[in-house]
């Protein structure tokens, strides 16, 4: 390795990395967590809210990762992996960012459907937009936001499992790139 490639990724990668895995795992628990409130109650806005909290962070940090991304040399594998090994993992990173994405926007598009705001603990962020709504179409979104949130709960595994295998198995230094 040259003195000009880095052995690790850039400080704001790595803080962005884990900063948006705090919000995805506080949406997770906040959206299962609610559940457990009766309706109505104010301790189920405020679990509620919270997950509308994470799910605006992620969407407005995952852009400037990118960026950050696409803006630095990423640390080399060492030792290298396989074709097969490289392509699942970029495959697996491209769908990660999509779903970092395409589940907050659902989660507003579905609120926006309904009629209603975007309301994190009482503030509204996001006025609605497209009048009275419809309840039944809002309904439809919120069941697909759902579903993609449990698909990405596996794209979140594999992820994990990833860096497991190379930290654990293959011993690379796959892991130790992002700490």
């Amino acid at each position: 390795m040259s003195p000009t490639t880095p052995s690790r990724y850039a400080p704001a990668l790595r803080w962005l990395h884990w900063t948006i895995f705090a919000f995805v795992l506080i949406a997770y628990v906040a959206v299962n967590l609610h559940e457990v409130f009766p309706r109505g109650s104010d301790v189920r806005s405020n679990v509620l809210a919270a997950h509308f909290l994470a799910g605006i962070a992620v969407l407005l940090l995952v852009l400037p990762r990118l960026a950050v991304r696409f803006a630095h040399v990423d640390p080399p594998i060492l030792p290298p992996p396989g074709r097969w090994t490289q392509l699942l993992s970029k495959i697996t990173h491209l769908a990660l960012y999509l779903f970092l994405i395409a589940q907050p926007i659902m989660g507003i598009a579905t609120l926006q459907i309904a009629g209603k705001p975007v309301s994190i603990f009482g503030v509204t962020v996001l006025p609605a937009l497209f009048g009275p709504g419809s309840r039944e179409l809002a309904h439809q979104w919120e069941e697909i936001h759902g579903t993609v949130g449990e698909i990405f709960y596996y794209v979140i595994g594999l992820h994990i499992l990833g860096a497991l295998w190379h930290h654990f198995i293959r011993k690379d230094n796959t892991l130790r790139r992002m700490l």
